[in-house]
């Protein structure tokens, strides 16, 4: 599509320009503008639709949304905006710099700027936060007909049609409805009597995170938010719990390879910001890798009295971490889903164990094997069967050890309030590394009598 869309721009065909886009989806034509170049997007942009244009807006980053802000006149922001959902322009004004979200503001009515600055007090990782306060209430006492008749007339301007809330006049949440239920219903049947009173609702100040999942487990479009009176103040819907989920993914993952979460695409990061988010882990890292080698530096005797047993602590090491990490990352996903908690310790401690045997006896024997059959008679190294024995031990030993550290460091840390994901690879492997040369070093001396 971006060929075409150059090819009409150079030919200054703007109606033909119209038509193309005009069938796209939102999605396709954000991609597309966004790899224009920057005195192109806002003449492509100019010639879409006016809700088109709202839609492939929000779907755009927030360098290319900066962009035409800066080249809208003041009219063409108000429309705009408009046009737009307000927990959409709430997540656009939260990447704006001071001075555009001076101007997108000024651009709004008043009853506007203050749901938004209602929205923008909310903590950044609570429902609140990501809530819109467009959606259709009905009261208890109408009838199905006049509920209907309601949908209709306010629905156009509503971020979801197909779940209604049913509130007193207060605000209170009394039930939910579905247009479903409306239209398989009686025209005179009151909304009070079919509605469904067992709601399932989201708090202000509960975490984000939390509501996507319960979002899923119930497969809703939306959840109700309510504050601490139980009023309904606005509903989460699915492709903002869908960015919740995906957000929280990728911090994880970026915690779990210790690097500080971004909210950046990595094209989109400088150097210095990368540098900025890598270097913090990787010194810590660094400085508790002393600890290791502080550990060779003790055992330097028993190394020089037997050479060989140097050239196998790349591999116990490496197993260690390895097997912590399978660990840590089920025990980190199960966490994450809610399938575990503290209580199922004693639980987890115990399946963990019997597979770590298991682990490490088939790794122990799969290596005692290729140390007689390829070190010895393909490499010629003339490892003894000593020696070889003391690997082999030693990786029950480390296999074992690193697996109990890999599953119950997480769960430890979300019982103190830390993030589990920071318990992940790096940091447990380091732990485990310490672990694995400690063990080596000393079946090695209570096995070889010359160490």
């Amino acid at each position: 599509m971006n060929e075409k869309i150059l090819e009409l721009l150079k030919s200054k065909d703007y109606s033909a320009l119209k038509a193309l886009l005009a069938g796209e989806n939102p999605q396709d034509i954000a991609s597309a503008i966004t790899k224009l170049d920057e005195e192109q997007i806002p003449i492509v942009f100019r010639v879409l639709p006016k809700e088109l244009a709202a839609e492939a807006f929000v779907e755009m980053d927030p360098d290319g949304q900066e962009l035409l802000i800066k080249s809208f006149s003041d009219v063409q922001l108000k429309q705009l905006f408009d046009e737009l959902y307000l927990d959409d322009t709430v997540d656009i004004i939260e990447e704006m710099p001071a001075n555009v979200v001076k101007r997108i503001l000024r651009s709004t009515d008043l009853e506007t700027r203050c749901q938004i600055n209602e929205l923008l007090h909310y903590p950044e990782d609570s429902a609140g936060s990501i809530m819109t306060t467009e959606y259709v209430t009905l009261r208890p006492a109408m009838t199905v007909e006049e509920a209907i008749l309601r949908i209709r007339r306010t629905g156009i301007d509503k971020e979801t049609v197909y779940t209604c809330y049913v509130t007193s006049s207060d605000s209170i949440l009394l039930g939910v409805i579905t247009v479903k239920d409306l239209l398989v219903a009686n025209d005179d049947a009151i909304v009070g009597d079919i509605m469904d009173t067992h709601v399932i609702y989201a708090e202000t100040n509960q975490d984000k995170e939390n509501v996507a999942r319960e979002m899923a487990k119930y497969d809703f479009l939306a959840i109700p938010v309510v504050d601490n009176e139980k009023r309904l103040v606005g509903i989460v819907t699915f492709d903002d719990a869908i960015d919740v989920i995906e957000d929280e993914a990728t911090e994880d993952i970026e915690k779990m390879a210790a690097i500080l979460p971004s909210d950046k695409p990595y094209l989109k990061t400088g150097v210095l910001d990368t540098w900025k988010k890598r270097i913090p882990w990787l010194l810590l890292l660094m400085i508790s890798a002393t600890f290791t080698g502080q550990i060779i530096t003790n055992f330097e005797s028993a190394l020089a009295g037997s050479v060989a047993l140097t050239a196998f602590i790349p591999m116990l090491m490496d197993t260690g971490g390895n097997s912590g990490s399978q660990a840590s990352v089920t025990i980190i996903r199960g966490l994450a889903l809610q399938e575990i908690n503290m209580k199922d310790i004693l639980n987890i401690l115990w399946k963990e164990l019997r597979v770590s045997l298991l682990c490490g006896v088939s790794l122990a024997c799969a290596n005692f094997a290729k140390i007689m059959l390829v070190d010895n008679l393909v490499f010629h190294n003339s490892v003894s069967v000593p020696i070889a024995a003391v690997v082999c031990i030693t990786l029950v030993v480390v296999v074992f050890c690193a697996k109990l550290v890999g599953s119950t460091l997480p769960i430890l840390a979300k019982r103190i309030g830390f993030d589990p994901a920071v318990m992940a690879s790096p940091f447990i492997t380091t732990i485990v590394d310490a672990i694995s040369l400690l063990v080596y070093f000393n079946i090695a001396k209570l096995m070889i009598t010359n160490l």
